[in-house]
């Protein structure tokens, strides 16, 4: 019980500050997930571990997670993360040695499908900004046919899940989450043999995720075609759409960035801001790949902000009284609001594409 208010707890905190830093959050496909029963979420994963913030908080039940083994290694950290079901997934990169761990992993998510709950994963295996959908590792694959190789009676649904961000690592954005219509994973697999039931699997899912975010194929024209998409300053969240103009080369010309009349209250929440501005550009100059940003920078906004606000009250209750403090502390957290859902925003732009390809 204790564990399931933390966690509860955690997510609502979670889904508070991410209104607070994307400009727009659309949910589509909500209403695929089933109520009860094993779920296997299977996503796209653009972002770093911003990416299962915005699934699982915005997903009603429960979920645990498989996330890359390198952000265990501190133990107050590896201590926190599996408070909220997260777990460590090695890859090759990590070691040869550290591989054989996972069989440890799997074991855990084949008892937490039996027990009829559900698990994030991100079958491309690692993250990536390039807007394509990679081809899918089959280690989701091994988990879903394990499980029901262990436990004959169980039934599992596989739930493809698109996340698309306008603008990943420049606050504000927008991001639209779909969930995907589910695969029955036991009908695949009590269909054909093993080996053809994985690629089955795998090519469901794959075209799934290709339609729930915006897919580029992984050509020669991608970077042509990302340009002119950034260029006419599509809004990526209208995944549909914009697909529809990929498939049928119907991007439209070049349109003007939008100008942001907003931006001098932007520095204002900067200035007022100051030391949770600081903490943030002394951090961010060791992240070392791109798709971290959103994630260090959502981080400390969402205890920098909270706490800093909160002692400049403090001082102000102190000299000039309660009122005062109350009204600057609540009036700094409004204005953040205000300006994170009003001021405009733009599509990438090609020193963004650039920073993305070399990484």
């Amino acid at each position: 019980m204790i564990k399931k208010i933390w966690y509860q707890s955690v997510k609502l905190f979670l889904k508070i500050g991410l209104h607070f830093y994307a400009q727009k959050i659309i949910i589509k496909g909500i209403k695929n997930i089933p109520k009860k029963g094993a779920v296997l979420f299977a996503v796209n994963h653009p972002n770093a571990l911003i990416d299962p913030l915005f699934v699982t908080t915005f997903n009603p039940r429960e979920n645990h997670f498989l996330v890359r083994a390198d952000v265990f290694k501190k133990p107050l950290i590896r201590k926190f993360l599996s408070s909220l079901n997260l777990m460590p997934i090695f890859r090759i990169r990590d070691g040869i040695k550290q591989l054989s761990n996972n069989d440890e992993v799997f074991e855990k998510c084949f008892k937490i499908l039996r027990k009829q709950q559900t698990l994030i994963i991100f079958p491309q295996g690692g993250h990536s900004r390039m807007r394509t959908i990679q081809p899918l590792s089959k280690g989701f694959t091994r988990i879903v046919f394990g499980a029901l190789e262990r436990f004959p009676e169980l039934e599992i649904s596989v739930i493809s899940v698109g996340i698309t961000y306008q603008n990943s690592s420049v606050y504000p954005s927008k991001v639209c989450i779909q969930f995907g219509e589910v695969i029955d994973a036991k009908a695949i697999y009590e269909s054909t043999i093993p080996a053809k039931a994985i690629l089955l699997l795998k090519e469901k899912v794959s075209t799934q995720l290709q339609k729930l975010t915006v897919h580029i194929p992984n050509d020669e024209h991608y970077t042509t075609t990302l340009i002119k998409l950034n260029n006419a300053n599509v809004d990526f969240t209208n995944v549909d759409l914009v697909n529809k103009m990929i498939a049928e080369n119907t991007i439209p010309n070049s349109k003007n960035t939008p100008i942001d009349y907003l931006k001098p209250l932007y520095y204002l929440i900067l200035l007022n801001s100051i030391f949770p501005y600081l903490i943030w550009k002394r951090f961010s100059k060791n992240i070392g790949e791109i798709e971290f940003i959103d994630t260090m920078k959502f981080s400390i906004n969402l205890i920098g902000f909270p706490i800093f606000y909160g002692l400049q009250a403090t001082i102000l209750i102190f000299f000039l009284g309660t009122k005062v403090g109350l009204m600057y502390f609540f009036a700094s957290i409004f204005i953040v609001l205000f300006y994170t859902k009003s001021t405009q925003i733009s599509a990438e732009n090609s020193q963004n594409l650039k920073v993305s390809k070399e990484t």
